[in-house]
């Protein structure tokens, strides 16, 4: 086994419980991509989630995304509306497939979604 330095340890640790902050830091600056794009923090976050969706990513990416989102000005609506706009280019799976993983970002339960 290798020697870990106890800085690396704790980000990983961090990384893996979903610190949000932590993942912010580790993968870059996001404040000054936003900038290079001319896009304001909202649409940026939106435009961010439909990628995702576009990519069928993985759920944790959803988790950092929603929540960057909401805290740059995006409502639940915005992005039902973004799964909604994207659905005819990336398709009916793919926005199946992400559905769950938003709501699980914005704290709803999905045995709600099941019983309705």
């Amino acid at each position: 086994m290798s020697a870990v330095a106890s800085d690396t340890e704790s980000t990983l640790r961090s990384l893996a419980i979903g610190d949000l902050d932590v993942l912010e830091t580790a993968v870059g600056l996001r404040e000054a991509q936003q900038e290079r794009t001319g896009l304001d923090a909202r649409t940026f976050a939106l435009v961010k989630i439909a990628a995702l969706i576009a990519l069928d990513a993985p759920p944790a990416s959803y988790a950092w995304q929603v929540a960057n989102a909401l805290r740059d000005g995006a409502t639940p609506e915005d992005i039902l509306g973004t799964l909604r706009a994207v659905a005819p280019q990336v398709g009916g799976p793919r926005v199946i497939a992400a559905a769950p993983e938003v709501m699980v970002a914005l704290g709803l339960a999905l045995e709600a979604a099941e019983e309705a």
